[in-house]
């Protein structure tokens, strides 16, 4: 286990990870910003849902995601339907448009990290990409699932929409 100290120096270092975040903010167009950019990364990532499950996923409320939604409605990135299961729910799927604005997106951080990170081995990198994902598995683990860091089953990534557990939120694109 480290040193008290270190994990001081990781909490430093993890807020000041915010002017990476705000980086990626800027390569956003105006009119996809960050919410929206979520709305359909989430889409992309777990395919079409209803609205309530977005929310979870996005560990806001529901208020703020239709929000979202209408925006990327609007756009017209996402489609909404009639869930056959439910007549008055609605089904949110990605459009065309909407993947294609996703693949901008992608392409846009891409590189910017090359860009930033030109000076880091391909072997840094990999170490970095490696121990976030395991950073976010520690604490994804430590959640409403309870299983062993290094060992859950997948859902226990999932925050359930009355937690107050905010480590489930990601980074848009």
């Amino acid at each position: 286990m480290a040193v008290r100290s270190q994990y001081e120096e990781l909490a430093r270092q993890l807020s000041a990870i915010g002017s990476v975040k705000r980086g990626l903010t800027r390569l956003l167009p105006a009119e996809c910003p960050a919410g929206s950019a979520a709305v359909l990364s989430l889409l992309r990532e777990h395919g079409e849902m209803r609205i309530s499950r977005l929310a979870e996923l996005m560990a806001i409320d529901m208020s703020v995601t239709s929000r979202h939604v209408a925006h990327v409605a609007e756009h017209g990135w996402i489609e909404r339907f009639p869930d056959p299961a439910d007549k008055r729910s609605r089904i949110l799927r990605l459009t065309p448009a909407g993947r294609e604005l996703l693949g901008d997106l992608n392409q846009r951080v891409t590189e910017m990290f090359v860009h930033n990170l030109s000076d880091w081995s391909d072997d840094e990198v990999g170490q970095l990409n490696t121990l976030l994902a395991r950073l976010r598995d520690s604490f994804a683990c430590r959640g409403p699932a309870g299983c062993a860091p290094g060992k859950h089953p997948g859902d226990c990534r999932t925050r359930p929409a009355d937690s107050h557990n905010d480590s489930y939120t990601r980074t848009p694109v």
